[in-house]
């Protein structure tokens, strides 16, 4: 039998236990796991409605004795008369109808709003914003899209919104959700490097995203949330004001230019990009970070739109 030894004896198994959960948690955040559920489902629509108040049911009226047995004479009198006033029988019963009571604000009721009515909320509410802060304030309490109340927090924009250039992405990562900005993790440290190789950093560019919310998972949003998102970063453009538009992806290059086509046959060509003054930019097309990671290969052609991203900076000087 082995002997314990000093090192066992001061080793405690649960340490070990606890790290193993830390663990086990830290794997299911990184997986996009955002509520813990039970074995059983659960019906949050029905628990919505049952967390209402309810309304407080009518006191029961108790019946009053009966009276006692009276001559046939008074009671002949007394049927010619009038009951009186305060008879409980006479009183007219309050209405038994429940008051009115407003919905419960619940992540519920925000995702089954019908998509084209929060996007045109959305798009009336953009709109009235005249500044940048002004726009971020109204998004922190916008409630129209579902992923507002799955995300940590807004992801709004990074960078110098005098920028000349703005980079526009598709959503949130992990990292971003956590920090609140846009590219700050293993794609956004490659957007750096491929703006410093052309002279840029975050001091002079702009850096946004069509969904400024995680999607749950790192999935793709749905174009439901990306057409009710899409009035808040088109308003964040014209505020922005910048001379050329970075598309970084087939879904900021899709939904800014209009184009149908992928990203390897969108990029490296200039769209027209119209503001709502009538004024036109020049929008690029090219290849997400993300994508380059996964896909290094591709690193040459995104190198190539980047020297055409220079060469359109240097002749507007």
């Amino acid at each position: 039998m082995r002997s314990m030894t000093s090192r066992d004896a001061g080793h405690d198994p649960g340490q070990d236990a606890r790290a193993d959960l830390i663990s086990y948690l830290d794997f299911h955040v990184e997986a996009g796991v955002d509520a813990a559920l039970d074995e059983a489902p659960h019906d949050r629509f029905g628990e919505a409605e049952a967390a209402a108040p309810q309304p407080e049911p009518s006191p029961r009226r108790t019946p009053p004795p009966a009276p006692a047995p009276r001559a046939p004479a008074q009671a002949r009198s007394e049927a010619r008369d009038e009951p009186p006033a305060d008879d409980p029988f006479r009183r007219e019963l309050p209405s038994r109808d429940p008051p009115p009571r407003e919905a419960p604000r619940t992540y519920g009721n925000a995702a089954s709003a019908k998509p084209g009515e929060a996007a045109d909320d959305a798009r009336a509410r953009a709109a009235q914003m005249e500044s940048l802060d002004d726009l971020e304030a109204l998004l922190r309490g916008f409630e129209g899209c579902g992923l507002r109340f799955t995300a940590k927090n807004l992801v709004f924009a990074d960078g110098n919104p005098q920028a000349r250039v703005m980079f526009v992405g598709e959503a949130p990562g992990a990292d971003e959700d956590r920090i609140g900005k846009p590219f700050m993790g293993r794609s956004g440290q490659l957007l750096d490097r491929m703006m410093a190789a052309i002279g840029l950093d975050r001091t002079g560019a702009y850096i946004a995203n069509i969904v400024p919310w995680r999607p749950p998972g790192n999935r793709n949003p749905t174009p439901q949330e990306v057409a009710i998102c899409r009035p808040f970063i088109e308003r964040q453009i014209e505020l922005a004001n910048p001379e050329l538009l970075v598309c970084l992806g087939a879904p900021a290059t899709q939904t800014l230019t209009g184009t149908k086509d992928g990203i390897l046959k969108a990029r490296g060509r200039f769209y027209p990009y119209r503001l709502s003054d009538g004024r036109e930019i020049k929008a690029l097309a090219t290849l997400h970070p993300a994508y380059l990671l996964r896909q290094p290969v591709q690193k040459r052609l995104a190198w190539r739109d980047f020297r055409m991203l220079k060469a359109a900076l240097d002749a507007g000087r």
